[in-house]
């Protein structure tokens, strides 16, 4: 309204992967995917800082003064409600206001959002809730926090080759960074996305292969594209996870395995094709 570019400012990490890395929570999206998402709603520019041990160290006043005002010559600073920054986490919005009372801006902290509602007992839509959802394998639920289903990348690369040889399920295995946030062991139904941009349907192994490697096997994000015949191995590969289908299991027999594979799929296809 007021003819101003809409700008996001954010970090290249995730501060706590300095300030307290053994406690660092696990990423939703890297930061490409991050980019990716924030222009698609339509941001202007996204402005992108590094965070190393010095900016930790910064004052909450000095990041105001040398980015929002120098940097940027911020006229609006719009924040959530409970927002923190600088050294200590000193910065706050009382002290946006009463900096940009002096500096030319406005600040608006806006109201955490829930969708539950603003009544008794809501409960914010937060990064940590929607980790906590993807981490007990609650997907559908993540995905409607997120407005979107969780997705990871990473390389297709080379496994044991037991899928499709043994199993007649050929599957990609998806090197996953480990700083991502990864639903717990289980199948999955969800979306295959190549770099042509075509997706196919998918049912998905987030596990340690029990049944031939017993529980202590390496835990491994592995993708049966539905209907699909070729080569993935060494693409980048985007996977989306829209349901949970059952817990990881081991079986007595290979014949076992490959039956309960069968029902897999069948009900991921059915998933995945209903509109609802």
């Amino acid at each position: 309204a007021d003819g101003l570019s809409t700008v996001v400012v954010t970090f290249d990490r995730h501060p706590a992967s300095v300030v307290r890395p053994d406690s660092a929570p696990a990423l939703l999206c890297d930061l490409d995917q991050k980019l990716e998402l924030l222009a698609s709603a339509g941001v202007d520019r996204t402005v992108v800082i590094r965070f190393d041990e010095e900016r930790a160290n910064e004052t909450a006043e000095d990041f105001v003064t040398g980015e929002l005002v120098v940097g940027l010559g911020a006229r609006l600073v719009v924040v959530g409600e409970d927002f923190h920054f600088g050294h200590g986490r000193k910065g706050n919005v009382a002290l946006l206001t009463e900096m940009g009372a002096d500096a030319g801006f406005a600040v608006d902290g806006v109201p955490l959002s829930s969708e539950d509602g603003d009544g008794p007992g809501a409960l914010p839509v937060s990064s940590t809730r929607i980790r906590d959802l993807v981490a007990s394998g609650r997907v559908a639920e993540a995905a409607e926090l997120l407005g979107r289903p969780h997705q990871v990348r990473g390389p297709v690369v080379t496994g044991d080759r037991r899928g499709g040889s043994e199993l007649g399920y050929p599957t990609a295995n998806i090197d996953v960074p480990g700083e991502i946030c990864l639903p717990c062991p289980g199948i999955y139904a969800g979306w295959y996305e190549r770099p042509d941009g075509t997706r196919w349907m998918a049912a998905i192994s987030v596990g340690r292969r029990p049944t031939f490697y017993g529980p202590d096997g390496m835990l491994l994000v592995e993708a049966h594209l539905l209907d699909f015949t070729g080569d993935l191995y060494g693409e980048p590969a985007r996977l989306a996870f829209t349901h949970r289908l059952r817990d990881e299991a081991a079986f007595d027999s290979v014949e076992a395995l490959v039956a309960q594979m069968d029902r897999d799929c069948a009900e991921a296809r059915a998933r995945l094709s209903d509109p609802a």
